[in-house]
């Protein structure tokens, strides 16, 4: 009976292995015997139980009870300031639990009199959970309860990035790994809702690269209508929408996202216009938000005495700032010699809003991961960057214990150490940013651009000829749709 079994070898599709295409990894494999060998067949070999998402599940629930145990101390005694800070076991989920009445039964943007700092998705997640946590006050039981709720969901979608990831590219589900076990995501998944925004976007990348941009565009607008950063996605789909020349797809992609936003937005916005309105003016009016830029130089600008920045001041910096790196990524896609991916040019831009952005909260790290894992997946970088990030998480918190707690310098993270930690994050995420625009400008050293593999993010856009191309050297030799026009007009006269 198992010689009769029908041979099912040729259906299963080989994939990459980390540990052989990355030298980095190949260093930490002695142990289990060195590299995988050259007569393997990963991918052609069932491996049973143990499939690579199994095991890229697995490893996120792990990643995800450590990070439950580093809120373990706030668990136990509550979420009280500046106690939290020190703990490092900070949460918006019991801190808005108890400030925005979510406690006492409020739905943000359903009660009139409440007012809430985010956009709706994420105001209807706060409010929603809320209601199913049983008994009535603001004891730390429900408090606690509220917390393992939402944790529990963040999980959850969690696991649907790291599915997503591995999915998009058939090839090289292990790089999903970085994921599923980023540091970032184990300290600070559980501060806040964005895991929700980032499983939107990274399940909208995946229906986008099967070449589906409906659906696409429905998840990013639902992203964005929790988190606005999803939104940034359509500005690498208009880049090479010109590239290709393939308009059609942004255009839907784009009309499909505004929809399902407005779906979500519009009967919020009729129902309770300024509850709708003030997550845009306190976005608008607040001043620089902790680890930034801009906080960081009024820290510097205060103690030397310097002329500090205020919230319009710093609202038209950040823009100019913002726009100007998107006009260079944008230069960057139309004139590089090959035509970029898509997730390198997403992670591009997510990268530019966030260091010049006027607030960086420590969960903002979340954002790029999955980003990074399929715009770059070389684990000696990441691991660099997470190593940063991981310093900034401390000395965030211990920073914002002094700031609360009104301690004395000598007894706490005095502040030149934390603004040295914040240009060290900001440091690590630029020097990303180099790396991924010289695998763009030199394809060579793209570890995805292998054995003639385009894009596999790309959708539509893989395999697709160049319709404009910008050559900074040679402009004469620039590819412009127009020349050509008027050149085959010139042939056919």
């Amino acid at each position: 009976m198992q010689e009769t079994k029908p041979h099912r070898r040729q259906k299963r599709a080989r994939f990459v292995i980390p540990s052989s295409n990355d030298s980095f990894l190949a260093k930490f494999t002695e142990v289990a015997g060195g590299p995988l060998g050259s007569h393997s067949a990963p991918g052609a070999v069932s491996p049973g139980f143990f499939t690579v998402e199994r095991v890229l599940v697995i490893s996120t629930v792990l990643a995800a009870l450590l990070g439950i145990l580093i809120k373990g101390y706030c668990r136990v005694n509550g979420w009280e300031t500046p106690t939290h800070f020190y703990a490092t076991c900070y949460s918006d989920f019991p801190e808005l639990f108890r400030s925005r009445g979510l406690g006492e039964g409020v739905i943000p943007f359903f009660d009139q009199q409440s007012l809430f700092e985010y956009p709706v998705i994420m105001g209807l997640i706060a409010g929603a959970t809320a209601l199913l946590i049983p008994g009535s006050g603001l004891d730390l039981e429900r408090i606690r309860g509220y917390f393992d709720l939402n944790a529990t969901l963040v999980v959850a979608v969690w696991i649907v990035t790291v599915l997503a990831t591995a999915r998009i590219n058939r090839r090289r589900p292990w790089d999903a790994a970085m994921v599923a076990l980023a540091p970032g995501i184990v300290l600070s998944g559980f501060i806040n809702w964005d895991m929700w925004a980032v499983a939107m976007l990274a399940v909208g990348m995946f229906f986008f690269a099967r070449k589906r941009p409906v659906l696409a565009g429905v998840l990013i607008g639902l992203g964005t209508a929790t988190k606005l950063y999803p939104v940034l996605a359509l500005g690498a789909v208009l880049v090479l929408a010109i590239r290709s020349g393939k308009f059609r797809t942004f255009l839907v992609t784009a009309g499909a996202a505004a929809a399902s936003w407005l779906v979500v937005n519009l009967p919020i916005a009729i129902m309770n216009p300024a509850g709708w309105r003030y997550f845009f003016e306190f976005t608008q009016d607040r001043p620089a938000g902790f680890s930034s830029l801009w906080f960081a130089y009024n820290l510097v600008a205060d103690r030397l005495h310097w002329m500090q920045l205020g919230a319009a001041t710093i609202n038209s910096l950040a823009l100019d700032l913002f726009v100007g790196a998107c006009a260079l990524i944008a230069l960057l896609g139309l004139a590089a010699p090959r035509r970029p991916r898509l997730a390198q040019l997403v992670f591009l831009i997510v990268a530019a809003f966030i260091l010049t952005n006027k607030v960086y909260s420590p969960q903002f790290v979340l954002w790029l991961i999955p980003l990074l894992a399929l715009a770059r997946p070389r684990w000696r970088d990441f691991l660099l960057w997470q190593a940063a990030e991981a310093l900034h998480w401390g000395a965030v918190w211990m920073f914002l214990g002094q700031y609360t707690s009104g301690g004395l310098p000598q007894h706490n993270l005095d502040m030149p150490y934390y603004v040295l930690a914040v240009l060290l994050h900001m440091a690590a995420t630029a020097y990303l940013m180099v790396r991924v625009s010289l695998d763009i400008w030199d394809p060579w050293q793209d570890p995805i651009r292998v054995k003639r593999i385009d894009d596999p993010h790309g959708g539509v856009f893989d395999g697709a000829r160049d319709w404009f191309r910008l050559d900074l050297a040679r402009p004469s030799a620039s590819l412009l749709p127009w020349r050509r026009a008027k050149t085959e007009a010139g042939r056919d006269g």
